[in-house]
């Protein structure tokens, strides 16, 4: 029988060691009494687009730096393979599928009751705040339109973004200074049309979402209807809040909406980009340049605050690429958005912080999103208890090689699909009533060989695991 982690950080015994331990290094690295955090989410970003990851085609000179600054995760996941949950998870540092929010809405459905943080669900934001920290949210929300859900009333003291799952890069329609590709399924499969500087194809089976529609962009409650293209703009915007905020401890999260669709590039990026034939795939490049170079420019000014030491930098995407919608590539993983195969959950992310966490260093142990909250916690206010959290405080050992952590992953998602991993092993199915499949991921990464028929004994453990876990969650919400 597997041995299942208890709901909060750890054991209480250990949880004392890791905070003593946390807090001896941090003695010893810095004069700041309260470290800074920054998080920075890509959106829809694959495990297999940065030069980190081995792409030399796109550059990202910026995230393979932070990534020889800190620790590049080889194993990091998110809750689940779709934006919502998966920032519904990181935010408040724990599955969501505890508080039964499995859905992720798009349009319209941004609005319903079911959609988004429950109200009486808090964030670690929220304690952050409480202990005096300038808290800031730049980019996308989609955890909630209503008002006790909107980033103010989850522990931000600022925000700047849009509340729905995406939004175009720039005022339009008509979009002026980029290139932009739009899905249109009145054309003919493969079939491209271009009109000036817009592309239309019909190559992900569905037409382009308005997806500015009921969804201004926001400077705090107010609706805004002018803005460079917004990844360069929520760069601006997150560049504003730390020269604001250095003089007291701050966290901010920086929500990009790059790379996900709409796909639109801006005229320099594409022309930058021009080494690449394919028209889909040379959009999607120069939005990840832009991407890149907001990563690049942040760090840039922490440095130039002299802050860089004392501050936590996190950086991850919510799930993996789609890659017929954006030409994304998890490679070598299995999957994409949407699938609990590897490449919809396993996502690149960075630790870094000079000084207490090693740089250059790569970790294979299983590092989730939600070890934020319960890694970044004991530093800021002494103590993680206040939030309860699946998470683990990983700071002690991240990237040391002193360290290996058995635990149990698991995801839940709409109708019927599930996984859980524990140690190399882990199943998935994909829908209900589709079969159940085995996989080692230590000899078979890609989850290529189901070996169901070959350890039924090794399932048998993994789905008993999964009944444990399941029995603490409540039904998964709907949008009925």
């Amino acid at each position: 029988m597997l041995a299942l982690p208890p709901r909060s950080i750890a054991a209480p015994s250990t949880a004392c060691l890791i905070l003593a331990s946390v807090a001896l290094f941090w003695q010893g690295t810095t004069a700041a009494s309260q470290p800074n955090l920054v998080v920075i989410i890509a959106d829809d970003l694959g495990y297999g687009e940065t030069g980190m990851m081995g792409n030399a085609e796109i550059p990202t000179p910026a995230i393979d730096a932070l990534a020889r600054s800190g620790v590049r995760c080889t194993s990091g996941y998110v809750t689940s393979s779709y934006c919502s949950p998966s920032r519904a998870g990181f935010l408040s540092g724990r599955y969501q599928s505890r508080f039964g929010y499995d859905l992720n809405p798009t349009g319209e459905r941004n609005n319903h009751p079911n959609a988004g943080l429950p109200p009486q669900q808090k964030t670690f934001v929220e304690h952050l705040q409480s202990a005096g920290y300038q808290t800031s949210l730049i980019g996308k929300w989609h955890l909630g339109t209503r008002p006790p859900q909107v980033p103010t009333s989850k522990g931000f003291d600022r925000f700047f973004g849009f509340l729905h799952e995406g939004h175009f890069y720039v005022p339009g329609p008509p979009f002026e200074n980029v290139w932009t590709m739009l899905r249109d399924n009145t054309l003919p499969t493969g079939q491209f049309e271009t009109n000036q500087r817009t592309i239309r194809g019909n190559y992900a089976r569905i037409n382009e979402p308005d997806y500015d529609a009921g969804n201004p962009m926001l400077d705090g409650s107010e609706p805004i209807d002018h803005w460079n293209y917004l990844t360069d703009t929520i760069t601006d915007k997150a560049i504003d809040a730390i020269t604001q905020t250095a003089s007291n401890p701050f966290a901010m999260v920086v929500s990009y909406n790059a790379v996900h669709s709409p796909m639109q590039a801006s005229l320099e990026d594409h022309a930058a980009m021009e080494h690449i034939d394919d028209p889909q795939r040379r959009i999607f490049a120069g939005m990840l340049i832009a991407l890149d170079r907001g990563v690049g420019r942040i760090i840039e000014k922490l440095d130039q605050q002299k802050l860089r030491q004392d501050t936590l930098v996190v950086f991850f995407s919510d799930n993996g690429g789609p890659t017929a919608e954006l030409t994304s590539s998890n490679a070598p993983l299995r999957g994409g958005k949407g699938s609990l195969y590897e490449g919809g959950v396993r996502i690149p992310m960075i630790w870094s912080m000079p000084g207490t966490i090693p740089a250059g260093a790569e970790e294979d142990t299983p590092i989730l999103s939600l070890d934020i909250a319960a890694s970044f916690l004991p530093l800021a206010v002494g103590e993680a208890s206040q939030l309860e959290t699946d998470g683990t405080n990983v700071l002690p050992w991240i990237g040391r090689g002193t360290f290996e952590l058995n635990r149990t992953v698991w995801w839940r998602m709409p109708r019927g699909a599930r996984a859980l991993r524990h140690g190399d092993w882990k199943f998935v199915q994909a829908r209900q009533n589709q079969p159940i499949e085995l996989f080692n991921l230590a000899s078979d990464l890609s989850e290529s060989k189901d070996l169901s028929d070959v350890h039924p004994n090794r399932l048998q453990e993994l789905l008993a695991a999964w009944d444990t876990v399941q029995a603490e969650m409540p039904p998964a919400k709907t949008f009925d």
